[in-house]
């Protein structure tokens, strides 16, 4: 009969959550907490700072479950306590510091099971997060019971109002947005118009609602903290992006040019049969080409110029080829003018298509020139377009 193998050690966690992170405002306590002592000498620090708290509380309860697994360990279990906080503004800040001591801790003892102490704050918030690394086998929340007297009634009831008056994430709505109210309500009463005190509510109450529902605040922190912490683009990418604005901007107004020239060509009353239409439509064509086709062919050529100057600074050989695009799309500028002309005025199409095949004509040796042009000085000055190469490969070799 084959012997039986040895059980695998089961290492677990306990685990105790301060998501205010308390430890580090309260007690000046740096976390991740690790190991007993470590953790006792915590508790008693925030203990001593804040005697009502529950953290130091829930600290305390993680250390006796500790105690008691190892008085009563298996062989084959391996113990560890531990204390990671989050953040006292909340929300993602808190519940990302959280995960990121998490996986501190667990890189330190990887735990096959966690036992997961809490004061009971923001518990459906904690598990998710704690689960999605490691199994959770049991959860302890730790309420501090109270006396029913109305002494310590009074204590808690004092102790959570000094938490809404120095905590922001609470203060903001409890306390800010009813001072927001009686200011407008002491201005509405100064000048005589208390009678829109409930108008006067609802658009405050409205706006703060909206603000928050649509985290406009948080929108117009991140465009503050962009704009302070902006830093400009090197001199050639400026240039690049100050032509594309610029080149998109000259074609929008081409398109716009072309679609009044083509409005004004209709004739009045427009036509009602679908056939005129059809019949009609080259005419409309030639009309929007003739009014759009200048602006929209200097806009590309404005684009394709700035990129080619961005390239000569970064010794970009991708230059020359912009240069041959940009000699092609400004050729193009005749030939779409005389096809327009061919579509506006179809009586006189043998005068135009004359020019248009002289235009395509000329075109084809003018490229063909500034492609070999290009191709000259590409060679002639490659040394100059390889230094950036011969940068970026000792670069990646260092």
């Amino acid at each position: 009969m084959p012997k039986p193998t040895k059980k695998e050690s089961e290492r677990i966690l306990v685990l105790c959550v301060d998501r205010d992170d308390d430890l580090g405002v309260k007690g000046r306590i740096k976390t991740p907490v690790l190991g007993r002592k470590e953790n006792i000498d915590a508790a008693v620090s925030l203990a001593l700072e804040d005697p009502e708290e529950p953290d130091a509380n829930a600290m305390f309860e993680a250390v006796r479950i500790y105690d008691h697994l190892e008085k009563g360990s298996k062989p084959s279990e391996i113990h560890q306590i531990a204390t990671i906080a989050g953040s006292e503004l909340g929300g993602v800040g808190a519940d990302r510091k959280l995960v990121s001591e998490l996986t501190e801790v667990l890189e330190s003892f990887p735990a096959s099971d966690v036992i997961l102490v809490t004061d009971g704050f923001g518990d459906e918030a904690i598990l998710p997060l704690v689960q999605s690394r490691v199994p959770v086998t049991s959860v302890r929340r730790i309420v501090v019971t109270h006396s029913e007297s109305i002494e310590e009634t009074a204590a808690v009831f004092s102790r959570y109002l000094k938490m809404i008056w120095e905590n922001p994430r609470y203060s903001r709505i409890m306390l800010g947005l009813p001072g927001i109210l009686m200011i407008i309500l002491g201005i509405l009463y100064i000048t005589g118009w208390i009678r829109y005190t409930g108008i006067a509510f609802l658009i405050v109450c409205g706006a703060f609602l909206l603000i928050k529902g649509f985290r406009i605040d948080k929108a117009a922190l991140k465009f503050y903290r962009f704009v302070r912490e902006y830093s400009p683009p090197p001199l050639p990418i400026q240039i690049a992006n100050y032509s594309t604005v610029a080149g998109v901007l000259l074609g929008l107004v081409g398109c716009y040019l072309g679609g009044v020239a083509t409005a004004d060509s209709i004739p009045q009353p427009p036509p009602v049969d679908f056939g005129q239409w059809i019949a009609l439509l080259p005419n409309l064509i030639g009309w929007f080409i003739s009014g759009s086709i200048a602006l929209i062919i200097v806009g590309i050529c404005v684009l394709l110029s700035g990129r080619a100057i961005r390239w000569y600074f970064e010794h970009d050989p991708r230059m020359w080829r912009t240069i041959v695009i940009v000699v092609a799309v400004a050729w193009s500028w005749p030939m779409f003018y005389q096809a327009s002309q061919i579509l506006i005025y179809p009586e006189q199409a043998e005068t135009y298509t004359v020019g248009l095949v002289a235009t395509i004509i000329i075109g084809i040796p003018l490229i063909v020139a500034a492609v070999l042009a290009t191709f000259l000085l590409h060679r002639k000055y490659a040394r100059f377009f390889r230094e950036k190469k011969e940068e970026i490969e000792e670069f990646s070799e260092g």
